[in-house]
């Protein structure tokens, strides 16, 4: 074995280390060890030369990829007739562009302000969109990360409508305050010519006409302008003459007008639920209103008023009717209705319910031109939470199938998990078992939504995310190449007897909501176990078969507290669920199932679980089977603790958990419970700070104690907590007033003096304690705060052990590892990390052969190891000798029911080393571990604390994976100030540390995770997955990887209007708004009015977009095109400079052939 030289160690004496320095042991002289700049001396027992570090700070850089689920509280819809892209804009001030599947942008406003509306310059690679702060802005989607060409800010007025005519240039923005301006689409600058509305109502009209709610020019004449009012009041101005040619009023406020096709007729939809259809020929009252809706009176008045119709549109088609579709426009006797959309086909009314309120909807026709047979042949409609497309073709109007992945939401996300370059297998096994259960009775169309363009790119390796939800489902997805599709969704909810209205005092509920919510999940892609902890203290163990298969569900109860105290009788000690658990055991025997090892008589509820597993026989369908279900029970009146850690390993066929109160080891194989105890319990006499024997007054006090805690109202609400929503961040309360998870008691003035009794100048333990009870917003200024917020640490200065917070179990690792000091091999070991910074390791005795393993027991002992950290443990790894991360141990797959199973003694394949085999182990490895404050490397089996790295000391980190990138391995930081930090491994060098992302939301500390190759997620709102990345390599490729938003295509040609509608059919061909608007002949608008901002979008924006290849192509293309249209303007300059030449030699000659034969004195 290597020989470590250390002048000294400086493990648990950190505190006084700089914020995000390197200490530890100095090094063993020159050239053994290194010195991180900024810190202690760095630490290094092992020669530089034996494990070389390949990763540097070169190959780190943060870099947003790709947002996946439905638009957060979307507010506008508009689509591209010609590209067949659908933009959404959101109250949140964001942009999502649809097209076919895979081409998926996400955009923001700097401002943040709520999109109002959105239009499309058709076919044209760009988009404005309006803004609650008065702004517009040009969005360019000629490239993949699209950006603003040019904003205009209006100062003076509030937009409410804008309308841009297909094919033009110039965008019509109607204000509030009743006026229309009109906008220069290519510069960005307000035209002169403005509509005001004192001029456009009648001079004897003595009240404001009210702010502007549509905007249309008609579809038979350009140069016609329809204006409307919102208190009912409909202008047609011709642009031409700057009058108005008539005006309409109706009693009832519009909502939304929408013209025929042949530009004779309008539509308008009303507050009262009523349908307006007026003739420009006869303007004083419309020619039919219908309230569609409404009922009929008998006496033949009027028939009753509805809920407003909030918008129509009018499709013409040329075999058929029109079709006339609406929102809204329901009765208001029937006020528990759904929402709902009307379609009017002839005759016909098909009224469609929602699940969501509808924010818009738009029709999708087959010609962009308005004064065409519009041929309308699906209907989008966007709700608050969903987006569905309807198929116009078929009489029974049924809705397309989603292809986007905007269902992540359909239950609140509660947890996630993300694996990336894992077995390849597995997405076509998950979608072979999730595709039985696809929905019928969909449109057998193409989606309709089918513009830009996708490929797959050079990231090949498979990715699969999982979604833990509040409704207890579990979804697959494929994440592979930035994309998201939904493979398989596992209901865990199945197992269990479905709860009765009012049983919920009878069952012993601890959650009143979302009782069958997901708190953690725990998967091996390679042997297929997957493992679930529910909010309501219950673990399933899950195996993966293509089998269907009808049996009982196999169950567990296990008894899990802090220690058993006996109120009664005044022995000292009871007997825990380890005999003599005080002293050290070289051994410990199975418990073999007996769960139920202690029953107080008298309390209310006791050994109750939480829930009912059913106890029939069960279909089970090919997927996810449940193989066992274990969940802790009530104790003496006391609620079991919601689960903080889970761990399962398929080679050892077990699985661990812990929470508040302890740890529990199962054997899911043979069905029994081996370990079930506290956490004090674990430390035999290895615990570094020794307790003293307790009197039985103390015990007596104890007792009392977690009398008062139950008692306690505020630890009721923590029991009760309603959702994993609320408070919780990996199991740890967040909560200011809580002491740790299960003590709900605030610290009295005793507890406090009681907590500052320490030993003479004998530092706490922990400086600033379980940080990961700490308020998300930090610091935390008081002192006060800080003795409410913290959970107290255990001292080495107090005598006997401070019982008012119990020490948390927050992580666990199943691992082939040197359990004691001076093993010579490894054995198999569970690392247990506490909520105290401490790290057990229980040793794991086997049967020697793998037929003994469902007859012999498993035996679980303490090794005696303690090792300590500052801060809650979050996360441990472990590599070889040569720096390689040692994979944990796993069984290869089998199918469990497969036919050609017939005897149950085929042998199971096990992996015990990956990637060495164990004989390239080594003499010894490296245990890395890291904690919310800091990470430390630990050289096995000596014991000795290689590296540490104070991560940091203000804030605390939320989560800590060790992953692989560039065939290396690294260490990944969140930290809940925000940053994202990497550390080199195994010797802790800070590789990258930026402030990406402060934690506003506890649902960003809930599902943010790192997986390898550089890659990580989390729920950026309650319906969205926001990917990043973290690699150098993926930034660069991350252009070659995303979809083409605008891909060139052939604008349709307009239909042949013949010679009599040419005649007859208006003069809007000869409009020519350029003369009109333009600076020369309407004048500049007053400054004062809107402000022009340009945007980055032009070669700027593709500068900082765009990387790689891709960029400096499209910074290419750009040169070429600016140089084409130079040489263009040049070739046109050359043709009309031989143009006059050739005139001038035409007249010159002319001239010579005029005077050739004349005398020079006949002139």
């Amino acid at each position: 074995m290597k020989k470590f030289n250390f002048r000294k160690v400086l493990d648990g004496l950190t505190a006084s280390s700089p914020v995000g320095s390197s200490g530890g042991g100095s090094g063993s002289g020159a050239g053994g060890g290194s010195v991180h700049p900024g810190g202690t001396a760095g630490a290094a027992g092992t020669p530089r030369e034996e494990i070389q570090e390949t990763l540097t700070s070169d190959y780190f850089q943060i870099c947003k990829t790709v947002r996946h689920g439905f638009p957060y509280l979307p507010t506008a819809l508009a689509f591209d007739p010609v590209q067949k892209i659908l933009a959404i804009g959101t109250r949140t001030g964001a942009i999502r562009i649809l097209g076919r599947p895979g081409v998926d942008c996400y955009c923001q406003h700097e401002s943040g302000a709520a999109v109002l509306q959105l239009q499309f310059l058709i076919n044209e690679g760009a988009l404005v969109s309006a803004c609650a702060d008065d702004a517009l802005h040009l969005w360019n989607l000629r490239q993949k990360r699209p950006a603003v060409l040019h904003s205009l800010k209006f100062n003076r007025e509030r937009i409410t409508y804008c309308h841009l005519p297909f094919q033009s240039k110039w965008l019509y923005v109607g204000t509030e305050r009743g006026n229309t301006h009109i906008v220069n689409i290519e510069s960005f600058i307000l035209s002169g010519y403005v509509i005001m509305w004192n001029k456009a109502i009648e001079l004897s009209t003595k009240t404001h006409p009210g702010p502007v709610v549509h905007l249309s020019d008609s579809p038979r004449d350009e140069g016609k302008l329809l204006i409307g009012y919102e208190n009912g009041t409909i202008v047609f101005w011709d642009l031409r003459s700057k009058r108005a040619d008539l005006r309409a009023y109706y009693d009832e406020a519009i909502h939304s007008v929408a013209w025929h096709h042949e530009g004779k007729q309008f539509m308008c939809s009303h507050s009262d639920g009523s349908l307006t259809l007026w003739n420009l020929k006869s303007p004083n009252r419309p020619f039919q209103t219908t309230i569609p809706h409404g009922k009929v009176q008998r006496d033949g008045k009027k028939p009753e008023s509805c809920k407003p119709i909030l918008k129509v549109e009018y499709k013409t088609c040329k075999n058929s009717e029109p079709f006339v579709i609406f929102s809204g426009g329901l009765s208001y006797d029937k006020p528990c209705r759904r929402p709902s959309l009307t379609i009017m086909h002839g005759k016909a009314i098909t009224v469609l319910e929602m699940d969501h309120p509808i924010v818009d909807f738009l029709t999708l026709c087959e010609t962009p031109y308005p004064n065409e047979f519009q041929e309308p042949y699906a209907v989008v409609v966007l709700l608050e939470k969903d987006l569905i497309v309807v198929d116009l073709t078929q009489s029974n109007f049924p809705i397309f199938e989603n292809p986007y992945p905007i269902d992540i939401h359909e239950s609140p996300v509660t947890c996630t998990e993300y694996f990336a370059d894992c077995p390849p297998d597995l997405i076509p096994v998950l979608y072979s078992v999730g595709a039985k259960h696809k929905k019928q009775g969909y449109s057998n169309k193409e989606w309709p939504i089918s513009g830009g363009a996708w490929n797959l790119g050079a990231q090949t390796y498979p990715e699969i995310i999982i979604t833990g939800h509040a409704d207890g489902s579990v979804k697959f997805w494929d994440a592979s190449a930035i994309t998201l599709q939904m493979l398989y969704k596992l209901k865990t909810s199945k197992v269990f007897e479905k709860q009765k209205v009012g049983e919920g005092k009878a069952t012993a509920e601890i959650v009143e909501e979302d009782p069958f919510a997901i708190q953690m999940m725990y998967w091996c892609p390679e042997s297929r176990i997957f493992c679930v902890a529910g909010v309501s203290a219950y673990v399933i163990v899950y195996k993966f078969s293509k089998h269907e298969v009808n049996t009982e569900i196999a169950s567990l109860e296990v008894r899990l507290q802090c220690e058993v105290e006996d109120i009664i009788t005044p022995e000292p000690e009871t007997n825990p669920p380890f005999p003599d658990a005080s002293s050290q055991l070289p051994s410990l025997k199975s418990l073999s199932g007996s769960t139920n090892t202690v029953a107080c008589e008298g309390t209310m509820k006791d050994s109750i679980p939480c829930l009912s597993v059913k106890a029939r026989p069960v279909r089970m369908p090919p997927g996810y089977q449940a193989d066992l279900v274990i969940q802790l029970v009530w104790v003496d009146g006391e609620p079991p603790q919601q689960i903080t850690s889970l761990a399962v390993n398929s080679a050892y066929g077990l699985v661990a958990f812990g929470n508040c109160s302890g740890l529990a080891v199962v054997d899911f194989m043979q069905k029994t419970v081996l370990l079930s105890m506290g956490t004090l319990d674990l430390y035999g006499s290895s615990d570094p700070y020794q307790r003293q024997p307790r009197s039985p007054r103390k015990s007596r006090q104890f007792a009392a104690g977690l009398t008062e805690l139950s008692d306690s109202p505020v630890s009721l609400e923590l029991e009760r907590c309603k959702s994993p929503t609320s408070d919780h961040v990996n199991g740890h309360c967040t909560s200011p007033t809580s002491q740790s998870c299960s003590s709900g008691k605030r610290l009295s003035s005793a507890d406090v003096s009681r907590a500052n009794r320490r030993g003479p100048g004998r530092p706490p333990f922990r400086k600033a304690q379980s940080a990961a009870c700490m308020e998300i917003s930090l610091p935390v200024t008081t002192e006060e705060n800080r003795e409410n917020s913290f959970s107290r640490s255990r001292s080495s200065s107090v005598s006997s052990i401070d019982r008012d917070s119990k020490e948390a179990i927050t992580a666990l690792y199943f691992m082939e590892s040197f359990a004691r000091k001076n093993d010579s091999a490894v054995s198999s070991c569970l690392w247990v990390g506490t909520g105290l910074g401490m790290v057990i390791i229980l040793s794991l005795n086997l049967p020697a052969s793998d037929d003994l393993r469902q007859s012999e027991p498993v035996v679980v002992s303490p090794s005696g190891t303690v090792l300590t950290l500052k801060g809650a443990v979050l996360t441990f790894a472990c590599l070889d000798c040569m720096g390689t991360l040692t994979h944990r141990p796993y069984e290869v797959w089998r199918d469990p029911h497969s036919a050609d199973d017939g005897d149950k003694t085929r042998k199971r394949k096990l992996v015990m080393h990956s990637p060495s085999s164990s004989q390239d182990m080594g003499d010894h490895q490296f245990a890395v571990i890291c904690s919310e404050k800091q990470a430390k490397v630990f050289s096995l089996p000596s014991q000795t604390c290689l590296y540490v790295h104070n991560i940091t000391e203000t804030s605390f980190l939320l989560r800590a994976d060790v992953v692989t990138l560039c065939n290396s391995v690294c260490l990944a930081c969140f930290c809940a100030n925000g940053h994202i930090m990497t550390l080199s491994l195994p010797s802790l060098r800070p590789l990258l540390d930026i402030n990406y992302l402060p934690v506003t939301d506890m649902r960003i500390a809930r599902t943010f995770c790192f997986t390898n190759e550089g890659q990580a997620l989390y729920l950026s709102s309650p319906t969205e997955i926001q990917r990043l990345t973290y690699s150098q390599e993926m930034c660069d490729n991350l252009q070659d990887m995303l979809g083409d938003l605008f891909t060139p295509v052939e604008t349709p040609e307009a239909q042949n209007r013949g010679f009599l509608k040419g005649l007859f059919g208006g003069s809007g061909q000869a409009f020519d708004r350029e003369e009109l608007f333009g600076e020369a002949t309407a004048g500049k608008a007053s400054r004062s009015l809107a402000q022009h901002i340009p945007g980055s979008g032009g070669i700027e924006g593709v500068r900082g977009a765009a990387g790689g290849v891709i960029g400096d192509l499209t910074r290419a293309r750009i040169a070429l095109d600016e140089r084409g249209q130079k040489l263009g303007e040049l070739d046109e300059r050359t043709a009309s400079m031989m143009a006059s030449a050739e005139a001038f030699s035409k007249h010159a000659h002319e001239v010579m052939l005029k005077y050739k034969d004349k005398k020079w004195y006949q002139f």
